[in-house]
């Protein structure tokens, strides 16, 4: 039961921790808050809920992007790219800057334009912020129609120069492209002052509570025109698949545990019958089944709930080893050096409670099988 214990309290520790970086990678893409048209793909950020926005102090800043799926060529190689274009704000607050892996991040040099690339995309396209060869971005125009004689004519463009690379995870590392939205809006044949979202992120240590309600705020005075979304429901299928893996690696373990519990089962039923003499004097003195009954029940508990806290003892004293000095490294080349820990009081109380419960229906059974 205390090696059972241990591991639940571990894994499930191990995997709070892959969690919490998973959600922190895709913070410095995602925003805590995006609005984005319910309808359409553009539209022109004007009004008084904006200025309500700016007025809330739990905002620490609001942005506008612009972004399409797009196709790239570079220096012989084509593919599709997702292009986003970021404005001033975005671009100097940007958590990106922290995972930049190769070059600089900037988005222009002088009049040269610049942008952004995956690693996984510059991997496959052979893009190399070294190097002096343009990346070129190709869009349907807007504007034209599309000639069977010549159908580039109908193909609207722009060159970009790769000023660095950055990592996040592998899906956003193969697929975009980060650059300045005045040549987004060239590019997609914009003129004025659309964009497809606007990114607000709030401050550090900003509660449930209040994102809640700068959400509500928002959606109450853009009205049905518009889509609100908090991290999880930018990514909802991502989110509910890490939930979902959590709840089958608790499950795993309990009926690991459970198979562990066995052995008090075959314990306790060979207490029981090399006790049927003192069970026969306990009852000769006046002690009735119900006493009986309960005294070998507390026993095989006792014994669960002894295992419970050995090992709860043995799996926080790894974790916080862990959190210390990363006693296990992580294989290969990662983001981190070992591997993650979070603990959460909800997950050792869960453990608690799931073992002690198990405990006690194992003894219960035992005894209750044991007397039939």
């Amino acid at each position: 039961m205390a090696i059972g214990t241990a591991a639940l309290t571990i894994i499930l520790s191990i995997y709070n921790g892959f969690d919490s970086l998973v959600r922190d990678m895709m913070g410095n893409l995602e925003p805590d808050i995006l609005i984005t048209p319910s309808k359409g793909k553009v539209f022109v950020p004007e009004g008084e809920c904006y200025d309500w926005i700016y007025a809330q102090e739990s905002v620490a800043s609001m942005c506008t992007v612009l972004q399409e799926q797009v196709f790239i060529s570079y220096d012989g190689h084509q593919g599709v790219a997702i292009a986003k274009g970021m404005d001033a704000i975005a671009q100097e607050e940007s958590p990106i800057r922290e995972n930049i892996r190769d070059g600089k991040f900037e988005f222009s040099h002088g009049d040269i334009p610049e942008g952004v690339v995956g690693v996984g995309l510059a991997y496959k396209m052979g893009i190399n912020p070294r190097f002096l060869a343009p990346i070129q971005l190709y869009y349907p125009s807007r504007t034209r129609k599309l000639s069977p004689s010549s159908p580039s004519s109908s193909i609207e463009y722009i060159n970009i120069w790769p000023s660095g690379l950055f990592s996040i995870n592998s899906e956003i590392d193969n697929s975009y492209i980060l650059l300045d939205i005045d040549k987004m809006r060239e590019l997609l044949e914009y003129s004025g002052e659309e964009v497809s979202a606007v990114e607000i992120r709030m401050k550090d240590g900003c509660e449930a509570r209040e994102l809640k309600r700068v959400m509500d705020g928002i959606s109450e005075r853009l009205g049905e025109d518009f889509t609100v979304s908090d991290r999880f429901r930018q990514n909802e299928s991502l989110y509910k698949m890490m939930k979902y893996e959590k709840a089958s690696i608790y499950l795993i373990l309990i009926f690991v545990i459970l198979i562990i519990g066995l052995n008090i089962h075959a314990s306790l039923s060979m207490l029981i019958i090399e006790k049927r003499e003192d069970i026969s004097t306990l009852r000769a003195m006046g002690a009735g089944e119900t006493l009986i009954r309960r005294v070998f029940v507390l026993e095989g508990w006792f014994i669960s709930l002894l295992g419970l806290a050995i090992g709860l003892l043995m799996g926080l004293a790894f974790c916080l080893l862990q959190q210390r000095f990363g006693l296990i490294s992580m294989p290969g080349n990662f983001v981190i050096q070992a591997y993650p820990v979070v603990l959460k009081a909800s997950d050792l109380l869960i453990t608690a409670l799931s073992v002690a419960i198990l405990g006690y229906l194992i003894a219960a059974f035992t005894e209750r099988l044991s007397r039939s």
